[in-house]
């Protein structure tokens, strides 16, 4: 016998109930998939891992308020959009990346917890009249939550890209895209804008916060280091320009400095500066061209530094070798980690005893099977050195020499690129 209305809309509802419970349960891998789903369609993030992770955070807390939403029908207008979410938003307007990214991920986002949902449905639920209005009313309360934040969180953008604008001198960021585009420059009229005199050498600097908070206290003390930084180099004012309010770009002006400049040199100011700061450096380059060279160097090492995130070195600088590999490495974690698990086996562990063993035998390997002078270099008695290349090699299961290349280059990815390409 066919349900009468009141029957169908309870039993609706518990299905609403029970659906969203589970994929409460659920939240993290269901986070989780949702992430690299958008990570890999809005392009316009290109790998920058604070707007992924800013992402991540948004989409989890998004899809947590949904489905209390959904579950307890708690009226909309008593509905705030998360925190998370807003700050999202702000970040891509400090950017510039396009208000068009924020909405298209709320779309992808509603599709993903939609399939999510309706197999849910499908699975539990038997009478498909039931199932049939359980999905179209899940449906709705979707297309109003997205409705209802998106709107708020796209006035948040708009808001703070009015607001970032405002606060940011317009002619210098015009005149440094002109110069990172590879467009002609009007070379003394690019000076004129920038306050900086392009007719010179440069080091490309990325300065960032570890800091979870961001605004104008964080660009200042970016900026105050910089400045320490092109002072114990003996160079002139950087040019600072910020990204948002954790990340900045520089340039230190070296005149007609073109050697290589020392990284530990460069650390030691950080680190007696602030522990909460990472650089990441380009290596010298001359004119205009040189200018754009050190800046793409030292974004591609900065992907390198945050990408490791917390076991990055102070200052990561394109002049190690071994960061120009990992730059690679970096641009496709999940290939890499299919590497390091195939060629290092349990030897890819994410242990501290492992890493020793790790860290042991690439030097081991880079000073071309040393024991004394892999002993030398990492400060350990010769025999220690040699147990643990035989532990390493143990762990790993096969010789040195077989699958040569893959075995170094996971080494350098675990070395460079942390936790994020171990295994568990």
């Amino acid at each position: 016998m066919p349900m009468d209305t009141q029957e169908l809309a309870t039993r609706v509802q518990a299905r609403l109930a029970e659906v969203t419970e589970a994929l409460g349960d659920d939240l993290p891998s269901l986070s989780r998939a949702m992430h690299e789903e958008l990570a890999s369609e809005i392009t316009e993030l290109d790998g920058d891992h604070l707007m992924l992770d800013l992402l991540r955070a948004s989409s989890e807390s998004n899809v947590e308020t949904f489905l209390h939403y959904a579950r307890y029908d708690i009226p909309l207008e008593e509905i705030a959009a998360p925190p998370a979410a807003l700050e999202y938003g702000r970040r891509l307007a400090q950017r510039g990346i396009s208000s068009n990214a924020l909405q298209r991920a709320y779309r992808l986002g509603q599709r993903h917890v939609m399939r999510m949902a309706q197999a849910e449905i499908a699975r539990t639920e038997p009478d498909r009249e039931v199932a049939l209005a359980a999905g179209v009313a899940l449906l709705e309360r979707a297309f109003a939550y997205v409705d209802l934040i998106s709107e708020k969180v796209v006035t948040e953008y708009e808001e703070e890209r009015e607001r970032w604008l405002t606060n940011r001198t317009t002619v210098r960021a015009t005149a440094l895209r002109t110069l990172l585009t590879g467009e002609e420059p009007d070379l003394a009229g690019a000076e004129q804008a920038l306050g900086y005199r392009l007719r010179q050498h440069h080091l490309g600097v990325v300065a960032w916060s570890l800091e979870k908070a961001s605004g104008v206290a964080q660009v200042r003390d970016l900026e105050s280091l910089v400045g320490a930084v092109a002072q114990a180099l003996g160079a002139g004012t950087p040019l600072f320009m910020p990204q948002d309010g954790s990340v900045a770009w520089a340039w230190i002006p070296l005149g007609r400095q073109s050697d290589r400049v020392d990284a530990d040199r460069v650390a030691a100011v950080v680190r007696e500066h602030s522990p909460q700061v990472r650089l990441a450096l380009g290596s010298t380059g001359a004119a205009v061209p040189g200018f754009v060279a050190t800046h793409r160097e030292a974004m591609r090492a900065h992907l390198v530094a945050t990408t490791a995130a917390a076991s990055a070195e102070v200052v990561t600088a394109w002049s190690d070798p071994g960061v120009r590999s990992a730059a690679v490495l970096a641009k496709d974690l999940g290939m890499t980690r299919e590497l390091v698990a195939a060629a290092l086996g349990p030897l890819g562990a994410d242990d501290d005893g492992m890493e020793r063993l790790r860290e042991t035998l690439r030097i081991f390997l880079d000073e071309r099977r040393s024991y004394l002078a892999t002993a030398e270099k990492v400060h350990l008695h010769k025999n220690t050195v040699k147990y643990r290349v035989d532990k390493a090699v143990e762990a790993r299961g096969r010789s040195l020499d077989e699958d040569r290349l893959d075995l170094e280059l996971a080494l350098l990815a675990c070395r460079y690129l942390g936790p994020g390409v171990l295994t568990s």
